[in-house]
């Protein structure tokens, strides 16, 4: 991280791009740019530079939100046998900075908007839409989520994943009796917008789960009775 400690009105503050700090107050106005060339010492990662006093050759960039005052601080003077009681208040006037750039002294600065501009400018638009993961058979809200926070967030990155790889994003999030090789299936036909193939398919499905065959119905006979015992056939008759 890349920081500063500056020195302003014989106080020491710590300077780090992107975030405000309150100085006393200074005779600016709210939207002015300010340098604050009292650099005490300079980080940048594992690079220091302490100065003596000063770093020579730096300075730091601000710009000025707003001047206000700070909480009232109450004051008391009590003097006995003299009737002597003061009651005083007071409040603090600030300027409050916001640190727009931290870097060597003369070379052209660019505040922090003209850097989140030039960086959304060259941001590549590679994103695509996500999809309703949901209308997966066997999909809630709960697994959709913990897919997204994988990285999967579309039919086609759903198709091409592995059942052992989901099972694993289910389990590291806390799920359990899920069965994503159904859900792999739907995404392929989702994913070339086969609807009727996804319809058919979801229709032979239960949770996301192919349906078992159904087992054939046991015969059974009436309660407290026994089925009746086959009789043997009768032998003929030997003939005399």
């Amino acid at each position: 991280m890349k920081y500063a400690i500056v020195e302003s009105g014989g106080k020491q503050y710590k300077a780090v791009e992107g975030e405000t700090i309150a100085v006393d107050r200074l005779p600016v106005n709210p939207g002015e740019m300010l340098n604050l060339e009292r650099v005490l010492l300079m980080a940048d990662g594992d690079q220091f530079s302490v100065g003596t006093p000063l770093v020579s050759g730096f300075e730091v960039l601000a710009s000025v939100v707003e001047n206000f005052r700070g909480e009232k601080v109450l004051a008391f003077r009590y003097s006995p046998k003299k009737r002597i009681r003061v009651h005083r208040g007071h409040r603090q006037e600030y300027t409050r900075l916001m640190i727009e750039s931290i870097g060597k002294a003369g070379e052209p600065k660019k505040t922090r908007a003209e850097k989140k501009a030039e960086a959304a400018a060259s941001k590549p638009e590679t994103q695509s839409e996500a999809d309703d993961l949901v209308k997966i058979e066997g999909i809630g809200p709960k697994v959709a989520e913990a897919l997204i926070a994988a990285g999967i967030t579309t039919f086609a990155a759903l198709a091409e994943s592995k059942a052992d790889d989901i099972q694993k994003i289910l389990t590291e999030a806390g799920l359990k009796m899920m069965s994503p090789e159904g859900w792999i299936d739907q995404a392929k036909l989702a994913a070339k917008g086969d609807w009727k193939g996804f319809e058919k398919l979801q229709a032979k499905l239960v949770a996301g789960r192919k349906a078992a065959p159904a087992k054939p119905a046991a015969t059974s006979s009436p309660k407290g009775k026994k089925p009746a015992e086959k009789k043997p056939a009768a032998k003929p008759a030997k003939k005399k």
